[in-house]
């Protein structure tokens, strides 16, 4: 047996449990009931609609169809476990069952079927990415304890859930909060709200169409190799806010070069390739970047010089799903040789008195709402091309004024980021407690079992 395989193997031991109680395989004890074939494909769900379509997903309700013919039939309740993503959920009204990776389960009437689900919940199933899961759920031995007790650990179960409940629901008011908060900062930073009062104190700073005219003679530099010079067309300021004077809107394209990316093409042959990491839209965050999973391509070395990283550059995703639209950050030369895919776009100032950060916050905040309504959208999924990233409005501040409002937002933000991590380091906390009432309760701490309801 290869180092591989042997890791690849999974037997669970048998729990221990109080004498009172029993342990079974889980096929003896668990049927895998069939749906006939009533499956709902995803690109058939409904917003809205008489049956909910529960799948494999990590929400509950995956989404609506109308045609009762395709409900499930069977007995319930019943357990959906999701093959690929390993989750549990129990449902007790009518529904009809998604179409990918889903086992409908029915426990044996030795189970309380809520008590089999939180059983179920608490089983430590190890992850295989998106392979299949329940080849490792069937090898577990299941604690059985007496009908009475099954009640009461339940009971207890869902009473410690509630408080846990409450209190997660109090955290992601928090943290929706704070998103609002956030978005009002970037909001008031890019329309000028945040110096007015410094712009009071510095009457006499440089306006910014001087700075405009010095990057658009830096832009015609830099065309030479690119065909005759295509002047930047004005940009569309319709439904866009006023600037303080001094301002003035510029298209992206403007003021910066912007490139697409190289293609993952493994058909790809050329000497001089070599390997070296690049950027996804996995790594590519709103208002950050998410280096800790990188990949590597076997890059041409014309594509390596050509699409190599530099620190200042502005990343923008090209799309995929509707929430990835857009959304990027910016580079700081974290890591050597780096480039890009095609579906990470590169914004290169022309000259360094254009902040990025600034441009980022803004493709962050108000792009999100452009990008959505010039982009390309289909059920799921949304996109933009390199047209319509060029034409994206930006507010272009005078230079002084730039490097006081990076110093305002920076400030502002410094409380939103430590609100944040204690909010999700809470939510973390809130999982571990979930997990150890479940490790409890089926190894019969929850309740003393020795204190049976006679």
């Amino acid at each position: 047996m290869s180092v591989e395989e042997a890791k690849s193997v999974f037997e669970p031991e048998k729990p221990n449990v109080p004498d009172d109680w029993s342990v079974a395989p889980f096929l003896d004890v668990v049927k895998v009931v069939s749906d006939k074939g009533k499956r709902t494909k995803q690109r058939d769900y409904l917003a809205e609609g008489r049956i909910p379509v529960i799948d494999q997903g990590q929400d509950f309700i995956g989404g609506y169809i109308d045609n009762e013919d395709m409900a499930f039939d069977g007995e319930l309740p019943i357990i959906v476990f999701g093959d690929h993503t390993r989750s549990v959920k129990y449902v007790k009204q009518p529904f009809a069952v998604g179409a990918d990776g889903v086992k409908l389960l029915k426990p044996s009437e030795c189970f309380d079927p809520k008590f089999f689900y939180y059983l179920l919940r608490s089983l430590q199933i190890p992850s295989r990415g998106y392979s299949r899961h329940f080849q490792f759920l069937k090898k577990f031995y299941l604690p059985i304890a007496p009908p009475e007790q099954q009640k009461r650990i339940v009971a207890e179960i869902e009473k410690q859930f509630s408080r846990l409940d409450e209190a997660v629901a109090n955290l992601k008011r928090v943290k929706a909060n704070l998103k609002r908060y956030k978005a009002a900062v970037l909001k008031a930073a890019v329309e000028g709200k945040l110096t007015e009062e410094w712009r009071k104190q510095h009457p006499n700073v440089e306006p910014a169409d001087k700075l405009l005219e010095r990057i658009l003679a830096e832009r015609r530099e830099k065309w030479q190799g690119r065909g005759k010079y295509k002047e930047p067309a004005a940009p569309d300021t319709t439904d866009l806010p006023e600037l303080p004077e001094g301002w003035v809107w510029v298209r992206l394209d403007a003021i910066t070069a912007i490139k697409g990316g190289i293609t993952v093409d493994k058909k790809r042959k050329d000497p001089t390739a070599r390997l070296v990491p690049y950027l996804r839209v996995a790594n590519v965050q709103r208002g950050y970047l998410d280096l800790t999973e990188m990949k590597e391509i076997e890059a041409p070395l014309t594509s390596i010089e050509d699409l190599r990283l530099l620190p200042g550059d502005i990343l923008f995703n090209e799309g995929g799903d509707r929430d990835k639209l857009g959304r990027g950050w910016v580079w700081e030369g974290q890591i050597e040789d780096c480039i890009h895919q095609n579906h990470v776009f590169r914004a290169r100032p022309y000259l360094n008195e254009v902040n990025i950060k600034l441009i980022s916050w803004w493709g962050n905040s108000f792009g999100q709402y452009y990008f959505l309504r010039v982009g390309k959208q289909t059920t799921n999924l949304a996109s933009i091309n390199m047209t319509k990233l060029s034409e994206f409005p930006v507010p272009l501040p005078p230079f002084e004024e730039q490097a006081q409002i990076e110093i305002e937002v920076e400030r502002l933000l410094s409380v939103v980021v430590a609100a944040e991590a204690q909010v999700e380091a809470n939510l973390r906390r809130s999982d571990r407690l979930r997990q150890s009432i479940l490790k409890k309760a089926f190894s019969s701490q929850l309740v003393q079992c020795t204190e049976a309801v006679k």
